[in-house]
């Protein structure tokens, strides 16, 4: 009996989150990670995976690729594309090996073995980094290996409770049909917002004959709560102590004491999340802040390096304030990863695995309403 899957390159592929959403109607064939710690969390999920390769992209040739793939896709890293980066864009050390990956993808295409489908996925800060210079960069690496391509801003919010805005550019073959319904002729606000519509205005008008609008449905599924995501007995942190939530309490601002002090008198379970940031203080210097939401949205999910911090979750109920780190469990779940999936041994290594990751429902989505509906007409009219 046929394989009736679809094939697809995994890049920059971390702990497989990118794969849990695709689903089961497709069968990765290669991935690749450099980060050993990450490769270990991805096959403690998935088994031994004789596909992964863990090694520098920059070090892989055409040579290591097997087969033809439907898909490549590629989530890689953001530290300099990030608004909270460093501002390097496509010159950086990290969003930088975006180079060495797309020359793989050029030599596929050179070999006659293109895939018809290409999703990079990445910080909406690429869209304005270097001042649209680099966005440009990527739309014309596609566009001239034959792609035709399309952006779309997915914001994990719609299917999880949390803000976690992500850029996703769709490139498809020259020689692969796009089926009926999936374009538009103008952007949509719900998936194009401004920061997208500027930025390929922006694209020279060579580029913009290779542009499209993607026309995705918009989601109407029921969002978890943020309290059904939190754990009472939390695994890998604990709570804090009265002196450690006080120090919490004291890094707040009034407006943000006040949301604390509201939630205390208005009585009841409150749940929210605390990020500490550092802000102007009104002197011409700069200090720690702690800004706390109670809106049953989780702030986005970072990595703790670079100075960013961890994610807090505080608890209001019947007049008392407790708080702790959010845990890796919570971690998992805010990015749409299922409890069985093996927690890594550290509380870093989880919150490093899941801040880098790609929301799960994010990418289910994306594969439903766009990636699927394609391949399977290349199926259909090849069975024809």
């Amino acid at each position: 009996m046929a394989d009736t899957h679809f094939t697809w390159y995994e890049f920059f592929a971390g702990g497989g989150m990118a794969r849990l959403g695709l689903g089961a109607n497709w069968k990765c064939i290669f991935a690749n990670e450099w980060c050993e710690k990450k490769a270990a969390a991805y096959r403690a999920y998935f088994g031994c995976c004789p596909e992964l390769v863990v090694e520098d992209v920059a070090k892989l040739s055409v040579d290591d690729l097997p087969g033809e793939p439907d898909l490549v896709w590629a989530s890689f890293p953001c530290q300099d594309l990030s608004l909270a980066g460093s501002g390097a864009g496509l010159d950086g050390e990290r969003s930088g090996t975006f180079k060495p990956f797309w020359r793989l993808v050029k030599s596929m295409v050179r070999n006659e073995c293109a895939p018809r489908l290409i999703v990079l996925e990445n910080v909406v800060g690429t869209l304005t980094s270097h001042q649209g210079s680099d966005f440009t960069a990527i739309v014309r690496a596609l566009a001239g290996s034959g792609y035709r391509v399309g952006a779309l801003v997915i914001d994990a919010v719609r299917f999880l409770p949390q803000s976690r805005p992500r850029l996703f550019l769709v490139g498809v073959h020259s020689g692969v049909p796009i089926p009926c319904g999936l374009t538009l002729q103008a952007p949509s606000e719900a998936w194009h917002p401004k920061t997208l519509v500027r930025a390929s205005e922006g694209l020279p008008e060579s580029l913009r004959a290779h542009w499209l609008w993607w026309s995705l449905p918009v989601p109407d599924c029921r969002v978890p709560t943020l309290e059904s995501l939190i754990e009472e007995n939390p695994t890998g942190t604990c709570w804090h102590t009265e002196a450690e939530t006080k120090k919490v309490l004291g890094l707040m601002d009034l407006l943000h004491r006040k949301k604390v002090d509201d939630a205390r008198s208005l009585g009841g379970r409150w749940i929210g999340t605390v990020y500490k940031r550092t802000r102007p203080d009104g002197r011409g210097s700069k200090a720690q802040r702690a800004e706390v939401r109670f809106d049953g949205i989780a702030g986005c999910l970072r990595t703790p390096v670079g100075g960013s911090s961890r994610q807090t979750v505080i608890i209001v109920e019947d007049g008392t304030v407790r708080t702790r780190l959010l845990s890796p469990r919570e971690a998992a779940r805010l990015m749409g990863v299922p409890d069985d999936y093996p927690l890594p041994r550290t509380y870093n290594e989880a919150y490093h695995l899941f801040g880098d990751g790609v929301a799960v429902p994010a990418v289910g989505w994306l594969e439903n309403s766009l990636l699927h509906p394609i391949l399977a007409r290349v199926r259909t009219e090849r069975a024809a």
